[in-house]
């Protein structure tokens, strides 16, 4: 497979400026312009993984807390890539809630001084640190971020009360759902998201500068106006930037070959696929496959190459090629059927009982047992995808 170049950094040495500039280079790195962290002597070129072993079933409840899990699974992420954060610290989280409940309260009242925490009894931030998904020692742990509201009525300083009360209504009258909870309502998430990098490129990981820790995908729930309010902090406060990670092509079709393989496992119930077709109008085909049918293709699309596949560890390695004449021989059954040619449109949707995921950047992991397999991918994919 043809993958995307990208160029990274090979060895350390960067001399930090300002923070007023160094995020000003972050940010043109967005657009393309070099930034701080690409001025390294050594340079060395990024493609995604043309093979990767074949995902197995994790019991991970015995290293990552249960509850912690249930955060993480049956829920629909939105996706990002993130560039890595300057001057991060595990061990500062509690400051970090504080800064950002200060940051969002003030949005909140567009404009209007407020203390650090001085909203703390209406919401609350919290950082949290999920411990267990890490696979590497090169990887960072998890990080999450959490936004309740519903906690209580908030301490606002006498001349800031009567402006917030006023405020309050205006914005009453123009939301129909509010983002934020009103006083009676009882505790309740908003919005969640979380940093992470699960089997990252170490050697891109290893060449990054001690000050820099690279969580580069982010997952977030919730509403969009919040989404913008707390990467528009992390941009601000790490001098990092954010992009969409749309799901490619590539991606989806990797996903498909994988869940199959999964069913030999865990029965997926069906593989389910929807492509769009460019006629006029669009014409949108739903293609399901039953899960036994699926894994009976792909077993033959494997058996020439199942020999030389597997590893010096006897761990059994799946090609890309591979996948490709797995989607190859599904397009080719329906055309038998329907004569309709799904290579000329777009693969948009791939889902099974362990998830789904679509090219807007969308997922959602039904299953604990098989997330680590899907988003080291991702975090390969979030890599690939950073400007620098």
């Amino acid at each position: 497979m043809e993958g995307s170049r990208e160029r990274t950094p090979h060895s350390g040495g960067v001399k930090r400026r300002s923070k007023s500039q160094s995020y000003r280079r972050s940010i043109r790195t967005c657009f393309g312009v070099a930034s701080g962290l690409s001025l390294t002597p050594a340079l060395t070129a990024r493609r995604m993984n043309i093979c990767r072993k074949a995902p197995k079933s994790q019991n991970i409840t015995e290293k990552v807390k249960p509850e912690h899990l249930a955060l993480l699974v049956k829920t629909e992420w939105q996706l990002s890539y993130v560039t890595p954060l300057y001057q991060f610290r595990h061990t500062q989280l509690k400051t970090y809630a504080r800064q950002l409940s200060a940051f969002i309260a003030a949005e909140k009242q567009q404009g209007l001084a407020v203390e650090v925490g001085g909203l703390q009894n209406t919401f609350k931030v919290s950082f949290s640190v999920l411990q267990g998904l890490a696979e590497t020692n090169d990887d960072p742990e998890t990080v999450l971020i959490q936004v309740v509201t519903g906690l209580g009525r908030g301490r606002f300083s006498s001349r800031f009360r009567l402006h917030f009360v006023i405020l309050s209504l205006f914005l009453l009258k123009v939301q129909s759902k509010p983002m934020f909870a009103r006083q009676e309502d009882p505790p309740k998430t908003v919005w969640s998201g979380w940093l992470s990098c699960i089997n990252g490129n170490p050697e891109y990981l290893q060449s990054l500068p001690k000050d820099f820790t690279c969580l580069p995908l982010f997952c977030s729930k919730g509403a969009e106006g919040l989404s913008s309010l707390v990467k528009s902090w992390l941009q601000r406060t790490f001098d990092c930037c954010f992009g969409p990670l749309d799901i490619n092509q590539t991606t989806l079709q990797w996903l498909a070959a994988l869940w199959t393989n999964c069913h030999m496992e865990t029965n997926i119930q069906k593989l389910k696929m929807i492509w769009t077709l460019p006629v006029v109008p669009p014409l949108q085909v739903t293609y399901t496959v039953d899960s036994d049918d699926a894994l009976e293709l792909w077993r033959s699309t494997r058996e020439s190459s199942a020999e030389k596949s597997r590893g010096a560890e006897d761990e059994v390695c799946i090609d890309f090629s591979e996948v490709t004449r797995f989607m190859q021989g599904l397009m080719s059954h329906f055309y038998r059927h329907f004569r309709v040619d799904l290579s000329a449109g777009e693969l948009n949707q791939v889902s099974s009982a362990l998830g789904s995921a679509k090219l807007n950047g969308k997922i959602k992991i039904s299953s604990s047992r098989y997330l680590i397999s899907i988003f080291s991918l991702l975090t390969e994919c979030a890599l690939l995808k950073m400007p620098i």
